[in-house]
């Protein structure tokens, strides 16, 4: 099963792809989706559709894990934010069809066992399960891998109760 994890922004989309096997998770590729703060909204929101479809094409996922969105104090890049998501949520639907949402709480949990796990925990933990020589950088890839490794283990145990 390959899973296409998306960790949500405006300025920067991180997304990771694993593969669930039998053997465990396979790392296959990682990165972000970057847009230019010259541009306008639609403009930049245009660009993370046509490249985050071109990538989900070029991975051919079983299902798309997209964390939900934590809203700071700053509802201005909220908004962006919500809407950098909306484009998200399209082109998983439109390209894939299986779409599933987790809440930072959930990746965290999933990953760590604690809820409230700091980031650094959660890297380690991605770097760990995945057998990487280090933490993937930007943080924002990091964080995409965690929302597939956080799908990947959710479904086994969705799978394993109900069966």
């Amino acid at each position: 099963m390959i899973i296409f994890g998306v960790d949500p922004g405006y300025a920067r989309i991180g997304y990771g792809v694993v593969e669930k096997t039998n053997n465990g998770l396979k790392p296959v590729a990682v990165g972000t989706v970057e847009t230019p703060p010259t541009e306008s909204i639609p403009v930049r929101l245009a660009m993370l559709d046509e490249r985050l479809t071109a990538i989900l094409r070029a991975h051919k996922p079983d299902a798309v894990a997209v964390e939900e969105l934590f809203f700071n104090t700053n509802v201005t890049t909220g908004i962006k934010v919500a809407q950098a998501r909306g484009v998200i949520l399209v082109c998983a639907i439109k390209e894939c069809g299986r779409l599933y949402e987790y809440t930072p709480l959930q990746v965290k949990m999933a990953l760590t066992g604690n809820g409230r796990a700091e980031k650094q925990q959660v890297q380690y933990m991605v770097k760990a399960l995945l057998g990487l020589q280090e933490v993937p950088k930007p943080d924002d890839a990091a964080d995409a891998l965690a929302v597939a490794i956080c799908h990947a283990n959710t479904s086994e145990y969705k799978h394993r109760t109900l069966n």
